[in-house]
């Protein structure tokens, strides 16, 4: 993610260490900062109107995610191994969005700039943490594509209910472990040269540059969780769809052909939106220099606009989720309609 790697981008930090001792004694001691000063934007006018905007973000994000995952809840037709991915793809957006943006419209809206050491490090787990959950899952969605258009009558005994509830919880499992571990080998770190993290939230690359001591491990932890959890999910999907190519490239009938190719729009919409700008943005900051205003842009908004998108890409191109919602919608209205009528005859 933008966050794992920054590629070769100059941070200049500054700030007042009253707790932290000279350089030239750092080497003998180890330093562990009482707080961190998070610096956001430098020398931009009008940042607060950004911040303005990522409530209006978060809002919708809210009402979306809330709204996809009270459709799947309350049809019974969505009760299936494919739409328990997605309600679990919602509540990793809704929770993702609440642990990032919450907490950046507080520091930066209201100036609470200051945010104590462990406070950062619990900030720095939970906001990568359901990132990755996004991506574990988008790759879910696209090997549940894959069996239902290469082996449609075996898809019901590849993919259960149970099978998905186990694969969730594995993948719960492997991005708490790799990501406890990264935020964990902080702690290792002597912070002596500074407080001022140079992002908007406890960006993992920052935090570890600004250590004294060696901080080798932490950069090769940083690639491999970049490489298991965002990079090998990509290119499995990649995988998948090429696959799921090869299966349309033999349906003899075109209306056959892109009536599978309609049930893959949504999820390769998804993909597009969450990975496209994510690999963009680590492929332009290890190539060019970004400046840190446009690197916290990119960033943010690749983390904030994905969460927000999805459940009004699922509402609006999914014909099952649409058809559920006139159900319900129907369904309401009878039993609104019969209220009234037990009324009027009491």
């Amino acid at each position: 993610m933008p966050f794992f790697i920054t590629g070769n981008t100059a941070f200049q930090t500054t700030g007042n260490l009253t707790s932290i001792q000279s350089n030239s004694s750092a080497n003998e001691t180890f330093v562990r900062p009482a707080t961190f000063f998070l610096n956001g934007f430098s020398n931009v006018p009008h940042a607060k109107y950004y911040y303005v905007f990522l409530c209006f973000v978060y809002a919708v994000t809210v009402l979306g995610n809330s709204f996809i995952m009270c459709i799947i809840y309350l049809a019974r037709r969505l009760h299936t191994a494919k739409y328990i991915s997605v309600f679990h793809l919602a509540l990793s957006d809704l929770c993702g969005s609440s642990a990032l943006i919450p907490k950046l419209i507080d520091t930066f809206l209201f100036e609470h700039q200051e945010i104590s050491y462990e406070a950062c490090l619990a900030y720095m787990f939970f906001v990568y943490h359901f990132m990755n959950l996004q991506s574990l899952t988008l790759f879910v969605l696209a090997y549940d594509r894959l069996v239902a258009i290469c082996f449609p009558l075996r898809y019901h005994a590849i993919i259960t209910k149970r099978d998905m509830f186990l694969i969730i919880g594995v993948m719960w499992t492997f991005s708490v472990i790799c990501i406890a571990l990264m935020v964990s080998l902080i702690t290792r770190l002597s912070i002596c040269s500074s407080i001022v993290v140079n992002s908007y939230f406890c960006d993992h690359g920052p935090i570890y540059r600004l250590a004294c001591n060696d901080n080798a491990i932490n950069i090769i932890m940083a690639n491999i969780c970049f490489g298991l959890l965002v990079c090998m999910p990509l290119i499995l999907i990649i995988i998948s769809y090429f696959r799921i190519a090869l299966a349309l490239l033999k349906i003899a009938h075109g209306a056959e052909r892109i009536k599978a190719m309609k049930t893959c729009t949504s999820h390769f919409m998804l993909v597009a939106i969450f990975y496209v700008p994510l690999i963009g943005t680590n492929i332009a900051a290890l190539t060019t220099f970004i400046h840190p205003n446009a690197r916290i842009i990119n960033n943010s908004l690749t983390q904030i606009m994905p969460p927000m998108l999805n459940p009004i890409i699922y509402t609006l191109k999914t014909e099952e989720v649409m058809q559920s919602i006139k159900q319900l919608y129907k369904r309401k209205k009878v039993n609104t309609t019969r209220e009234r009528k037990v009324k009027c005859k009491e």
